[in-house]
């Protein structure tokens, strides 16, 4: 599922805004023991990214399918794109390259079962539930209804993002299609540091 564009800031309790992190988009399928990871245009990540794929192989139960970006960053909390397509170059992990973090947002099955038709809210409850514990590389993207309320919660060593993702509360997951219950916005001169 992907955003569409907007100038305007919405301001909306039937909203989340989430920060739009620079990487690549990567759809994770794991559980008991294994984790294969798939970029938006299919390629197999899996050899990439290995320090993503290992702790959610480790995850119990399943099959789980999650959506989220693959994404590495340096000390500022920059993305550093030119680091990420150094790794995604070689088709491996490169042992002179900083490790990757992959940020979820969206669990789209757990089990037999799909979750693409529950609303937005409800599958953010699973994926917490699933995934609320910490793992190394692996982040549940945080959320707030307002982005003065997200940035303000901003860890104060990381670079602020410049772009934000806003999510209609009970929008279903479209997989593939634009759609205008998720909508990409700058972040207000307002509230930049």
């Amino acid at each position: 599922m992907l955003p569409s564009e907007r100038s305007e800031t919405i301001n909306s309790s039937d909203w989340i805004v989430e920060a739009k992190f620079n990487g690549y988009r990567v759809m994770a399928h794991f559980g008991n023991g294994s984790c294969e990871l798939r970029t938006r245009n299919y390629a197999n990540a899996t050899r990439w990214f290995p320090e993503i794929a290992a702790p959610l192989s480790d995850v119990q139960g399943g099959p789980f399918i999650v959506d989220g970006v693959a994404c590495i960053f340096d000390e500022q909390g920059r993305s550093d794109n030119d680091a990420l397509l150094y790794r995604s170059r070689r088709r491996r992990s490169c042992e002179d390259a900083p490790l990757a973090t992959y940020l979820i947002f969206d669990i789209l099955a757990a089990g037999d079962e799909v979750l693409t038709a529950l609303p937005l809210a409800e599958r953010k409850n699973r994926l917490s539930t699933l995934l609320g514990r910490p793992m190394p590389n692996v982040h549940l993207v945080e959320y707030a209804g307002h982005q003065r309320e997200l940035l303000a919660g901003w860890p104060i060593h990381w670079h602020k993002p410049e772009c934000l993702v806003a999510k209609r509360m009970d929008s279903i997951y479209v997989p593939g299609k634009r759609s205008l219950d998720w909508v990409r916005t700058k972040v207000s001169a307002s509230v930049r540091p």
